[in-house]
């Protein structure tokens, strides 16, 4: 009888294990990815890049030096865990766009970055914005749920300094932009 329950239990849990990322919001989820790419590269891009940081075990080597390596503080393993602990927090500076011409929806930054506005302003009335009866933020949610889910793809890719990290990352590590409608499309 108790491994006629264990059986269910583990075929209940795997089923809704493996439905749960099936039914997520890839508007969302996508454009959580994107955001979290954007803002990661903004941060990293605000670093001084002649900072560095000592790495490594912090051994003696055999004549009593220590063997330590710098790295680029922009792109090393503490900084960018530093980074992936607030980044959801700028989610609240995106909103819903949708398209006036094709009505694709994704969520785009509306506002401007502290570090000065260069741009146009967007224009906000094809923006959706949440009411303030709608306290979680949806795009934050998500942000948090693929940051916990793809910390160790999200650093590694990162600190590897590799191109196109968000077609590897939101492409295809988490396939939320792999359909050809959000695939290329930049916040």
């Amino acid at each position: 009888m108790a491994s006629w329950i264990i059986q269910m239990t583990v075929m209940v849990l795997s089923v809704f294990i493996s439905g749960g990322q099936g039914k997520r919001d890839k508007v969302l989820y996508c454009s959580a990815c994107k955001a979290i790419v954007d803002e990661l590269n903004h941060s990293i891009s605000q670093v001084d890049p002649k900072k560095t940081i000592n790495v490594g075990g912090f051994r003696l080597n055999p004549d009593g030096t220590m063997k330590d390596k710098k790295v680029p503080l922009a792109r090393s393993e503490t900084h960018l865990n530093e980074l992936l602990d607030g980044v959801c927090n700028s989610m609240s500076d995106y909103a819903l766009y949708v398209d006036p011409d094709t009505q694709h929806k994704q969520y785009k930054r509306f506002a401007p970055r502290e570090s000065g506005f260069t741009g146009d302003f967007p224009d906000f009335k094809n923006f959706q914005f949440a009411g303030p009866e709608t306290t979680p933020n949806p795009l934050k949610f998500a942000c948090e749920t693929l940051v916990e889910e793809l910390e160790d793809d999200i650093i590694s890719l990162f600190s590897q300094d590799a191109e196109h990290v968000h077609e590897e990352l939101c492409n295809r590590v988490s396939e939320y932009c792999s359909d050809s409608s959000h695939a290329n499309e930049e916040l």
